[in-house]
């Protein structure tokens, strides 16, 4: 049985790279593989040591986090990449999940928010900022979606997706819903198995209206 959550970290600021190795080393459950300067260097070490979770700054030098991804997904089949940035533009978020990236999270959050996404994406969710999960709400709200492409979906499954759309981690709907996080998770896989969709954004896009 896998003891603890691989990480690497790519991200050329030497006290913020620091900062996040000394956070994951420290917590139980994660352990930091490798951190890296540039995106070069994490492309030539990390195709033959993949690690569960990739956390991607994307202002890098050279090539930027964002053509990291892109490479790196066709190398590592079974490694999840966060992006980990300072950014919000929409263009920029969308260009970064286009690019094979499974989970956006800025770096103002709380290191303890970090920690429980790396935790949710790394167990097949795809944690984002609640700021990112409005942002991706918000584009692809073209109105309310085909009524029989929801009513597949129990009441408590609606309410459930209803509370991703809004930004709300796995964690917080447990919460919200006085249920257990493997009680939400699993409604989700039924969420996505009715849906016919493998991701939260893509969920998300069916219920705001868009396919």
């Amino acid at each position: 049985m896998k003891s603890s959550i691989t990480v690497a970290i790519v991200e050329d600021k030497e006290p913020i790279r620091q900062s996040l190795a000394i956070l994951i080393d420290g917590a139980d459950g994660f352990v930091c593989q490798a951190s890296f300067e540039t995106a070069e260097a994490a492309l030539d070490y990390l195709p033959s040591h993949c690690v569960d979770v990739v956390l991607m700054d994307i202002d890098l030098p050279g090539m930027n986090g964002i053509d990291c991804v892109r490479h790196l997904k066709a190398l590592c089949a079974s490694t999840q990449f966060m992006m980990c940035t300072m950014y919000d533009e929409d263009e920029t978020v969308f260009e970064a999940l286009k690019a094979g990236a499974n989970s956006y999270i800025l770096k103002r959050s709380p290191p303890h928010k970090l920690l429980e996404a790396i935790t949710e994406l790394y167990e097949g969710g795809s944690p984002m900022s609640s700021t990112i999960a409005r942002k991706i709400a918000v584009s692809f709200h073209a109105g309310p979606a085909a009524p029989n492409e929801l009513d597949v979906l129990t009441p408590r499954e609606r309410e459930i997706l209803d509370r991703l759309a809004k930004g709300h981690s796995h964690k917080e709907v447990a919460n919200e819903l006085f249920v257990s996080p493997t009680t939400v998770r699993k409604h989700i896989f039924n969420i996505y198995e009715k849906l016919q969709v493998h991701s939260k954004v893509e969920a998300i896009n069916k219920y705001l209206g868009r396919k």
